[in-house]
């Protein structure tokens, strides 16, 4: 998946979530092995974990789907 397909176009007009704060950080603000992203908008860096438990339970299930 590109920042494209997560609807980003310009990194600095995005959002990320600070994992070590679990602050929204507007733009790539914090040392990249702290942050998820990038988002959208402000709501969905905050819903990032939820976000990426979503996204990981469909790829496993994918990947069981092809098995």
């Amino acid at each position: 998946m590109s920042k494209r397909d997560w609807g980003v176009e310009d990194p600095e007009e995005s959002y990320w979530y600070n994992r070590r704060t679990g602050e929204v950080e507007r733009g790539p603000q914090s040392l990249a092995v702290d942050r998820l992203g990038p988002f959208a908008s402000a709501e969905e860096a905050a819903r990032a974990n939820e976000i990426v438990a979503e996204r990981a339970r469909k790829w496993a299930e994918e990947d069981a789907a092809e098995d």
